[in-house]
């Protein structure tokens, strides 16, 4: 699987791909060969949790743990293996090739797993996810379309991701940049673009339309009185460092408590981007039943 989020967000909060979708062959590979000198050297027999980083093409591992972890039924649905109960059997005497799991199983969807995250039910708590895990379940989107399963796993977390309207801006300056294909896709898709004061001078110089809108401390109507107003659609506050945080944490209330979607890391905007982008273009959503999209696992 791999994460949505970067690494320091605690994995039980970060949505997860199935199967990778910017992990390079060769990384994964090395992925499959340290898995298995981990599991012979740790002499672990059943389920093994294994969480990677990569930098710059090099793989690094955080932890191993001998034993299950909850998105192990998020595997179990999307390939069609009931993955606890082929651990039991194996820890009961069976072998890995009597049961036909020879090789990771090759398929053509891809299934998104995103957190259920609780803010709403505790006013005051801050949506800025961290190394603590803040989630309370799981659920899972399936398609053919990356930017489809993620729309679907957002929708079934609570969060209908919209498909018009003005989209709030308020960006660090390290991933301005980095966004900038996504942001001038938004503009072109027809979304209205606000912004705080930077994001919207960096934007606009990019001839990206970006209207200015004021801090919480710079005068009225500023963003939480436009949040207020249901005047935003959706919320893109990647804050950088304490005080950037602080900062924008009256903006994060203001939208948890009007239920406008938001999302603080770079990753998560590129995912939700491209599945409002792709659900636009679309104009719907396709359904299908989970057995049938097992009959295409080989």
């Amino acid at each position: 699987m791999e994460h949505v989020e970067e690494a320091g967000i605690h994995s039980g909060d970060s949505a997860c791909i199935m199967p990778p979708i910017t992990i390079s062959e060769d990384l994964q590979n090395q992925i499959i060969e340290t898995t298995k000198k981990l599991a012979l050297e740790l002499n672990v027999i059943g389920l093994l949790n294994i969480q990677f980083a990569i930098k710059d093409d090099e793989l690094f591992i955080i932890e191993v743990n001998p034993r299950a972890s909850r998105t192990v039924p998020f595997v179990s649905k999307t390939t069609g293996v009931s993955l606890a109960k082929m651990a039991v059997k194996v820890m009961l005497g069976k072998k890995l090739k009597d049961l036909g799991l020879i090789e990771m199983k090759k398929f053509p969807f891809v299934s998104v797993k995103e957190a259920v995250l609780p803010f709403n039910k505790f006013p005051g708590v801050d949506i800025l996810l961290s190394p603590e895990m803040k989630s309370t379940g799981e659920v899972m989107g399936i398609s053919y379309n990356f930017g489809e399963s993620y729309f679907k796993a957002e929708l079934a977390a609570g969060d209908r991701l919209p498909v018009s309207g003005t989209v709030f801006l308020s960006i660090n300056d390290i991933h301005k940049a980095q966004l900038l294909d996504e942001v001038r896709a938004l503009h072109e898709a027809g979304f209205k673009l606000v912004a705080t004061r930077g994001t919207a001078k960096f934007y606009t110089e990019h001839n990206i339309p970006c209207e200015m809108v004021y801090k919480v401390n710079e005068g009225r109507p500023n963003i939480v009185d436009r949040i207020k107003d249901l005047d935003i659609d959706f919320v893109i506050n990647t804050p950088l460092g304490k005080v950037t945080r602080d900062d924008a944490y009256s903006i994060r209330q203001a939208a948890t408590r009007y239920h406008v979607p938001t999302v603080t890391t770079m990753s998560a905007a590129k995912a939700a981007i491209n599945g409002l982008l792709y659900v636009k273009k679309n104009r719907e959503l396709s359904v299908k039943p989970i057995q049938e999209y097992y009959k295409e696992v080989k």
